[in-house]
């Protein structure tokens, strides 16, 4: 029999799981979307943000210090990444993509275990988010709620840069025709290249928020590379309001399952994945990536 209080904690779980997922995937899906770019370093980068956030704590003890070093930190691995490799592959073939995208993803994880070792790292959250809070029907960890309301944020300020400003403007017309517009004065590989830092940031940033709740170890992107792209198939590959819806549907079946039975919880994600493929080859929101 249901235990219904269990039933909706776990689907809050599933809300805040969703809502991270959909944020990594964000920033996966602008770099392909825009860029091209099918980007295996991804999981890497959200294991980069939360050491270099921790790394942040452990000097400020300031966990606003570690979420705006962390972010920052990723992003500019992600320029600097951009400027020196990955701009020589973007007319290359996708197979040439996966491959340097996988060995930079390596390079990371391992650098990171040979300077922190493979112990797990934590990060607190800050003191005023410490605790439960009582919603009426359930009481409920309050960094979560927090970490719901930071992600939702972060998703809105991200879709609002890219999509409804002038550099996202810029984006979309250099991805068209990028000879048009270098001529009125554009460097648009300037403006790929700061959107590869800000795909970076988003799994930077959701590295160090995370952190709080998973602990911190070199093989953690691993784990969320997988669940992302699954995410991205289901939502449709280069679609950001796909990202989102299926950052929460990845998120609510991850964490229903895992109710019943957590072994089944990757077997039902794929299940749903399937099921997109079959009846919507280019996922629930898909659109056409770029040519």
């Amino acid at each position: 029999m249901i235990n219904w209080a269990n039933f909706v904690s776990q689907c809050f779980n599933g809300l805040v799981l969703g809502a991270l997922l959909a944020l990594i995937s964000s920033g996966l899906t602008i770099i392909y979307g825009t860029l091209g770019v099918l980007n295996l370093a991804h999981g890497a980068m959200f294991m980069l943000g939360g050491y270099a956030g921790w790394v942040a704590y452990t000097h400020t003890h300031s966990f606003i210090v570690a979420v705006i070093a962390g972010s920052l930190f990723v992003m500019l691995v992600g320029v600097v990444t951009e400027r020196l490799i990955i701009r020589h592959f973007y007319s290359r073939p996708p197979e040439d993509q996966l491959l340097v995208t996988f060995g930079l993803g390596i390079v990371f994880v391992e650098a990171v275990r040979f300077f922190f070792g493979s112990l797990s790292q934590t990060v607190p959250p800050p003191a005023p988010l410490v605790g439960i809070t009582p919603l009426g029907f359930m009481v409920y960890p309050t960094y979560r709620l927090a970490l719901l309301a930071i992600v939702t944020v972060a998703l809105l300020v991200l879709y609002f840069v890219l999509y409804r400003s002038r550099i996202g403007m810029i984006v979309r017309a250099g991805i068209e025709d990028s000879v048009m517009v270098s001529s009125l004065g554009i460097d648009v590989y300037k403006i790929f290249m700061l959107v590869f830092g800000i795909g970076a940031m988003a799994a930077g940033f959701a590295g160090i928020v995370n952190a709080p709740v998973v602990s911190i170890a070199p093989d953690v992107g691993e784990a969320i590379l997988v669940q992302t792209f699954v995410v991205v198939v289901i939502g449709g590959v280069g679609s950001f309001p796909g990202a989102v819806l299926g950052g929460l549907i990845s998120g609510e079946i991850i964490s229903i399952t895992s109710m019943i039975d957590p072994a089944y919880s990757y077997v039902m994600l794929f299940v749903a994945m399937t099921l997109v493929l079959v009846f919507r080859p280019r996922g629930l929101l898909g659109a056409v990536g770029r040519e």
